[in-house]
């Protein structure tokens, strides 16, 4: 491509957009090296940024959409060129345009969803607790020791389901003073901000924030890693400062203070998922390992990828939502090597992750060769 001049205009709105970081990248290529996609296709992430540079960014092509904001790329930088931001940048000056491409589309969907009622499925506001029934599970009020906000896939996926009632049988066994929002709640907004749409990330955020004051909440326990990275690191750009703790933290810390006894052996081969927002974009990986070393007869074992080198499941950045061709899906990887290292179960601590594994393991007719579990799961069967 030779480029006689910039297109200052489109530079000037890619900068305007928050991806003013582009002008460090000085083309070396560590990123594509590092991608998950170039491990099912070709993807240039070294030539969205030079693209970028010029302003000479093809909004309405899906290639700006494929980042899933897994942080390796960032991680490996030599120079701080930010690519998730320069990513989000372009997605908000295509969400500003009102360009979707088809894979794309679902956004506008789950965009209303949000808007009108609070989650990305356009359930009703008021079957957000439904889950808790029958659970011991009180709404929240003030003094209570902690706030436990499931997350929408908690709350409205029938899989999903079994995590937030595995974490309620945790806290209870614990002796946890705890409550739950319910209709109160709104997503916590993290991956529309991922596609680009500043104003409903904003909406969430402001609405969920008041909830939480008028509330009386201090701390916050998450079961979603994306939950955990947004209301930790980016609620406070409204200068509030709540206390954040993911669940995989919080066992860790019950078990060791004497609160939750570990009563039966789990005798299985185990390998631990760690997903991009829990390890690589907030650095916990040894309590969801602590936690599963705890459990006499459990055998852990680690995958090729791990810790800060994780394969990402593929749903971050918005894909959750996005179609993604089975052939091209990150999850059959992470499956195989799981398999590979002689797993009997694949353990995590995501909804999205847990969500893509258990497609993957449908599609690849893996019913009979590995189990997918959240952390929790695992946990209440040994309390």
């Amino acid at each position: 491509m030779e480029i006689e001049a910039p297109i200052r205009e489109v530079i000037e709105e890619i900068k305007e957009s928050g991806g003013d970081a582009v002008k460090f990248c000085y083309q070396c290529g560590k990123c594509d090296t590092v991608c998950p996609w170039n491990k099912v296709r070709n993807f240039s992430m070294r030539k969205l940024i030079r693209e970028a540079t010029f302003g000479l960014t093809e909004i309405e092509h899906e290639e700006i959409w494929r980042c899933t904001t897994c942080g390796k790329c960032v991680q490996r930088c030599p120079r701080d060129v930010q690519q998730i931001k320069n990513m989000i940048a372009l997605r908000r000056m295509a969400t500003g345009y009102g360009v979707f491409p088809t894979a794309i589309k679902p956004v506008r969907t789950v965009s209303a969803g949000l808007t009108a009622d609070g989650n990305p499925f356009g359930e009703d506001r008021t079957k957000r607790a439904e889950w808790a029934k029958g659970h011991s599970v009180k709404t929240f009020e003030e003094g209570m020791e902690i706030l436990y906000f499931p997350g929408c896939y908690l709350s409205y996926d029938a899989r999903l389901k079994k995590v937030a009632v595995a974490t309620a049988k945790i806290l209870n066994k614990a002796g946890v003073e705890f409550g739950i929002l319910g209709a109160g709640e709104n997503c916590c907004g993290e991956s529309i901000r991922k596609t680009g749409n500043e104003d409903i990330f904003k909406q969430l955020a402001r609405e969920n924030i008041k909830t939480f004051i008028d509330n009386g909440v201090k701390k916050i326990l998450v079961s979603s890693p994306h939950c955990y990275h947004t209301f930790k690191n980016e609620y406070p750009e409204f200068n509030v400062h709540f206390e954040i703790v993911h669940i995989s933290q919080y066992i860790f810390e019950l078990i060791n203070e004497g609160r939750l006894q570990i009563s039966k052996e789990y005798a299985k081969k185990i390998t631990y998922h760690d997903p991009c927002y829990l390890g690589r974009h907030n650095g916990i990986y040894d309590e969801p390992r602590g936690v599963l070393q705890k459990i006499p007869g459990l055998e852990l074992i680690e995958l090729p990828e791990s810790r800060e080198d994780s394969l990402c499941c593929g749903m971050g950045g918005g894909r959750i939502w996005m179609e993604t061709p089975m052939s091209e899906r990150f999850a059959n990887l992470r499956l195989e090597q799981a398999i590979g290292v002689g797993a009997e179960e694949l353990v995590t601590a995501c909804p999205y992750c847990i969500t893509n594994f258990e497609d993957s393991r449908v599609v690849l007719n893996y019913d009979d060769v590995i189990q997918i579990k959240d952390i929790t799961e695992v946990i209440q069967e040994v309390i």
